[in-house]
């Protein structure tokens, strides 16, 4: 998940301060229209030790009329909070209509905390998010708008900050020595889990690169001004609470994504690429006898650009493993029965049996890719796919399945060859269709889809694979790589 969000992005001080300016009259505009039109704004701002949240808060209280807003953190429970209900704390700090408040952590911080303490566990932890989503249901329909920013570090960064702050920040005993690694790892994991059963079309989380503190400001402001312009909008015509679901944004007026965090210059020779292949297809062989006698399933999800080389990475592995384990199955435009379901029915359907493998040539990650940009699902329900589909694999990870996904990269200009290429090969003609050609001219929409679906899916146990696929050779090997490394791990 935060992966998608580690990618080194900056401001300079002069675009900051150009920036600066104009946000922060926007900012006090839409504070005096929603205190106009009586919207109680709430803002929880949490995140990582040392991204910097106390000085995001800073700032928002110099951009605000901070006459009309109120901060609040929890760091500490009194005798009074103790002897009452856990959420009571924070009911009795809730904005009213018409004001803002800037809550750190919020009703986050504490089992998040926990969970990375190992005081709870995942089901007291799924407890308490339930409950959290609950509550933000309830506030969203009485009218309040909620907007949630995660403010993340990179681990390098984070350890520069940490070592930095016990040097300096003893203002703030309880946490002036921030997280070890292992305290950092942890808390991510409580993190990754409570944020994928809290994010919601109603209240998104909005996820922030902090590693750049003037990036990180201006970003967190134009997440804001651009939520509360969205409600002032729709409050005249709208019910309260009933606004269009809005997508979670994890880059804030940039174009940069994961994607281009992928090393597309990766390339293997000809002698390398066939060393390698018969090596890996005999250790994946031996594996995936293994996984049948264990009993253990293996699903595989190969999604990409149009000719990326799904097709040649899957042969490869399929040639490596015995016919009467595996099904490799091409995933199309949806049947009539299947459109008279869920869409995630024809994917449970076809489900492997233990010890037997299932290879997807595209998937219900559809769902969240060509439904969203083609515009065949609606906005509300590509957002809610997000869950479901987590929901989904987490069923297969706990039942004891080995789930792998691949996305495999190229640039624009090597599937532009690869597109000329097959429309002059008689073999490949068939491979090339209008709707690829028209679906070029929408790369970068489905970069952005791309972004949000690692930043949303590529969980602890079901991580994304982004594989350099501009050599085809390297992308087969890096394939049949990580599926041994995988099964290996798991088996062993």
């Amino acid at each position: 998940m935060f992966e998608a969000i580690e990618l080194g992005q900056s401001l300079s001080k002069a675009d900051f301060k150009t920036q600066e300016q104009h946000l922060r009259a926007e900012l006090l505009k839409v504070q005096r229209d929603l205190a106009e039109s009586r919207v109680a704004t709430l803002i929880i701002v949490a995140g990582v030790e040392g991204a910097g949240k106390g000085e995001v808060v800073d700032r928002l209280n110099k951009w605000f009329d901070n006459r009309g807003m109120e901060t609040h953190a929890f760091w500490d429970e009194t005798q009074e909070e103790l002897e009452r209900p856990q959420h009571w704390r924070f009911w009795r700090h809730l904005p009213a209509r018409g004001s803002i408040a800037v809550m750190f952590g919020g009703w986050y911080w504490d089992p998040i905390h926990r969970h990375a303490a190992g005081s709870i566990d995942d089901a007291e932890l799924d407890e308490a998010m339930q409950r959290t989503r609950e509550l933000e249901r309830m506030l969203t329909a009485d009218g309040m708008l909620i907007i949630k920013l995660w403010f993340h570090l990179s681990h390098p960064t984070h350890e520069k900050r940490m070592k930095k702050r016990r040097a300096v920040a003893r203002h703030v005993p309880h946490v002036s020595n921030g997280q070890s690694p292992k305290e950092y790892k942890a808390f991510l994991v409580a993190a990754e889990r409570s944020l994928r059963h809290t994010d919601t079309g109603k209240c998104p989380w909005y996820m922030i690169e902090a590693d750049n503190r003037r990036f990180r400001d201006i970003s967190a402001g134009q997440v804001i001004s651009r939520r509360m312009n969205e409600r002032h909008r729709g409050h005249r015509t709208e019910d309260p609470g009933s606004e269009e679901h809005n997508p979670v944004v994890t880059i804030s007026g940039h174009q940069k994504t994961i994607l281009d965090k992928v090393d597309l210059e990766a390339a293997l020779s000809h002698d390398d690429y066939n060393k390698l292949l018969s090596r890996y297809q005999a250790q994946v062989n031996e594996l995936s006898w293994r996984a049948y006698d264990a009993k253990c399933s293996t699903v595989m999800v190969f999604e990409g650009w149009d000719a990326a080389g799904k097709g040649g990475a899957i042969r490869r592995l399929t040639n490596a493993i015995d016919a009467r384990l595996f099904r490799a199955i091409s995933v199309a435009a949806p049947t009539d029965e299947e459109l008279a379901h869920h869409y995630l029915w024809r994917f449970w359907r076809r489900f492997p049996r233990a010890g037997y493998m299932a290879l997807y040539d595209r998937s219900w990650y559809g769902r969240v890719l060509v439904e969203r940009v083609e515009g065949l699902a609606q906005k509300h329900e590509w957002m809610a796919a997000y869950k479901e589909i987590n929901d989904f694999e987490e069923q297969l990870i706990e039942h004891g399945s080995i789930l792998l996904k691949f996305w495999l990269h190229i640039s624009p200009d090597v599937q532009l060859q690869r597109f000329r290429e097959r429309e002059k090969t008689p073999w490949k003609k068939h491979k090339i269709t209008e709707e690829d050609w028209r679906n070029r001219g929408k790369w970068d929409d489905y970069r952005r889809a791309v972004n949000d679906m690692v930043a949303h899916t590529s969980t602890g146990n079901c991580p994304w694979t982004l594989v350099s696929a501009n050599d085809k050779y390297n992308a087969r090997i890096e394939v049949l790589r990580t599926v041994r490394d995988q099964l290996k791990q798991a088996l062993d």
